[in-house]
């Protein structure tokens, strides 16, 4: 986003309070031929969750696979198309970029060498990566809090609301570059060039930049990649065979629904099939890969107490002040559905740059969850009205009984 709708956008977004995946969304959307379908694992049909996956295709988006685990078992099913001009569904065991879910990964390993004593919380970064010449304000709880003030590399905006542009990611610009590769260290120090947006500590902003120092900051205290730890305390642990630190690695390993960017090129409107494009423009911030069952297994892992010790857990889930309507903790939103849907939540929703959005939610003791992944088009979509409507209803469906209750307060 480079112009002064982009920052008009940022201000709807504040306003509304419409998740990352809402970024995606902007540029327009497909509506496709509808065709959904459903696995039920208790053999009961669901006709409530068919009909809420629909309204995601009717509102644009070219497909949705949707996986819930609640008091009636494991449903699990699909709606829209896998691919632009076929009729075949999207596959509910499909992968697909999960954006800034990556973020709720990143945080757990963060907080887990907290529990080992190799990372201090509230420890001066600076002192553990020296070479970046951090501000020593700065503390691992403040990364994950988004309360650092760094500058998102990706563009992030002025008091006055004047766009600060960074790395492209929207638009043509993206598009034609969304195969480079970028080192963390080097997305780092481009915000670093920058000057940051309040004093540490002092307010809050969402911004890749805080995870992207996060994985570096994995790497220097563990001596192993990032992708290694990820492996060695996750992924592997929990059978998460499904989910991938891509690296560099451009392309979707498996079964996967294909995800559409539409943009302007010179006064005129185009769409690109994304399923290929390179993530590590956001590098411990939203590159990773997975399923609708992996991130079900590990947000129920984390959320049942398994991943973190109890204390942190805790610390992981208080909402930062600051962070206004959003109310996110260390990694994960914290969102209040009401004592007739539920009570509290917990969620961390996300898209990469363009084509696809994940939808990641559960009760705090693991044992409702619901995981979604949804891909764009070639259609235009009012992102304001249509996406958190069909959200609020999806919502309401799974966590909520069906019930009607203050779920329409999306982020």
């Amino acid at each position: 986003m480079k112009s002064s709708a982009s920052s008009r956008v940022h201000r709807i977004f504040q306003r509304v309070g419409v998740t990352a995946l809402a970024v995606t969304v902007l540029a327009g959307v497909a509506a496709p031929g509808i065709a959904y379908g459903a696995e039920p694992k208790d053999g009961r049909d669901r006709p409530e969750l068919e009909a809420a996956i629909q309204d995601f295709v009717d509102a644009g988006f070219a497909g949705i696979q949707l996986r819930v685990h609640d008091q009636q078992g494991e449903w699990v099913g699909s709606a829209g198309v896998r691919k632009l001009g076929e009729p075949a569904k999207p596959p509910t065991n499909g992968r697909f970029w999960v954006g800034s879910v990556t973020k709720t990964f990143t945080a757990t390993v963060v907080l887990q060498l907290v529990a080992e004593g190799k990372i201090g919380l509230d420890a001066s970064v600076a002192g553990y990566l020296p070479q970046l010449g951090l501000d020593r304000r700065i503390t691992p709880r403040m990364l994950l809090q988004h309360t650092s003030g760094l500058f998102n590399y990706t563009g992030d905006f002025d008091a006055d609301g004047t766009f600060v542009p960074g790395i492209p990611a929207a638009g043509k610009d993206w598009v034609d570059n969304r195969f480079a590769t970028y080192q963390p260290e080097q997305l780092v120090r481009l915000a670093l060039s920058k000057p940051p947006r309040f004093a540490p500590g002092t307010d809050w902003r969402y911004a890749n930049t805080n995870y992207t120092v996060a994985q570096l900051l994995i790497e220097k205290v563990t001596g192993r990649s990032y992708s290694a730890e990820m492996q060695r305390r996750i992924l592997r642990p929990l059978g998460l065979r499904g989910t991938v630190v891509p690296g560099n690695r451009s392309q979707l390993p498996g079964p996967h629904a294909h995800g559409y960017y539409r943009y302007q090129d010179a006064g005129e409107w185009k769409t690109v099939d994304v399923a290929r494009q390179n993530l590590s423009l956001l590098a411990g911030a939203g590159d990773m890969i997975s399923t609708t069952e992996d991130l079900h297994t590990f947000f129920s892992a984390l959320n049942g107490g398994k991943l973190l010790p109890a204390a942190l857990l805790a610390e992981m889930r208080k909402p930062h002040p600051k962070s206004g309507d959003f109310h996110y903790g260390l990694g994960v939103f914290v969102q209040d559905l009401g004592p007739n849907c539920g009570g509290t939540v917990f969620h961390h929703n996300g898209s990469p740059p363009g084509g696809y959005g994940a939808l990641m939610y559960s009760s705090p003791d693991g044992s409702r969850t619901l995981t979604a992944s949804v891909t764009t088009g070639d259609a235009a979509i009012d992102v304001v009205t249509d996406f958190p409507k069909a959200l609020k209803k999806l919502l309401e469906d799974v966590l909520c009984d069906g019930q009607a209750g203050p779920a329409d307060k999306m982020r």
